[in-house]
């Protein structure tokens, strides 16, 4: 049965641009991802350090999640290790792709089993600043429900991950840190824009605001970093990207 799209795209679009919280986030992929007959997910942004954590948003069982990431499996899952070359969604399972694995990949597959999760649709996604994430449709089985909806809506369930990495990106909180200092998203991004030798006026216009509320950003860099100028904040800024490398 094919899907009215457009309905389903607004009101997942709303539910992002008022969300503020992982449990936002979760609730308007799951959501989406319903009405298209999915009932699981996970959504994978994978840190730019090999010392940093990933960040996850879910409706996995949570016994599953808090064992996945206890253990650092994004490190050896397969399907991760598919998705940092970005590419096109693929199909993945027992039934749908005959990829070697290790001992130890094999056990993180018979775990995830456990919790119903045999097989998916992965789309992994690497944004033009280089971020690394994947978002992935799972099912029990691969039974041709499944796979009529993943092969059906594969296009728009791209535009639906793309979408909410984005949104996800610039509202909740990562690893912005300067000089042990945190800086809140949009602050962080400023004074990233400012290391490239933009403008306030040049950064409103790349981030869609008022070159004031740019201004006023930086401004607020500064003064959490206690310093007076631009280019120490810049130079702060330097400083921490180079002490984590």
């Amino acid at each position: 049965m094919t899907k009215n799209m457009p309905p389903i795209f607004e009101t997942f679009l709303e539910q992002l641009s008022e969300s503020v919280d992982e449990a936002d986030f979760r609730d308007a992929m799951a959501r989406a991802a319903a009405e298209l007959d999915l009932r699981t997910f996970a959504y994978l942004s994978l840190p730019s350090q090999p010392s940093g954590k990933p960040s996850l948003i879910s409706n996995y069982p949570s016994r599953w999640t808090k064992q996945y990431l206890e253990k650092r499996y994004e490190k050896l899952d397969p399907v991760v290790l598919r998705a940092r070359f970005g590419g096109y969604p693929f199909l993945w399972g027992s039934d749908l792709c005959g990829i070697k694995m290790s001992p130890a990949q094999q056990q993180l597959i018979d775990e995830a089993a456990q919790f119903s999760i045999r097989c998916g649709l992965t789309i992994p996604i690497v944004d033009l600043r280089g971020c690394i994430a994947a978002i992935t449709f799972a099912a029990d089985e691969p039974n041709p429900a499944f796979l009529r909806v993943a092969e059906q809506y594969e296009q728009a369930l791209q535009l639906l991950a793309t979408c909410f990495h984005i949104c996800v990106r610039r509202k909740l909180p990562g690893d912005r840190t300067v000089d042990g200092i945190s800086l809140t998203p949009r602050e962080y991004e400023c004074l990233q824009w400012a290391a490239r030798g933009k403008s306030a006026w040049a950064i409103g216009h790349i981030l869609g605001v008022n070159p004031r509320t740019a201004a006023f950003h930086l401004d607020n860099a500064k003064k959490k970093l206690g310093v007076r100028t631009q280019n120490q904040a810049i130079a702060l800024l330097a400083s921490s990207r180079s002490s984590i490398l």
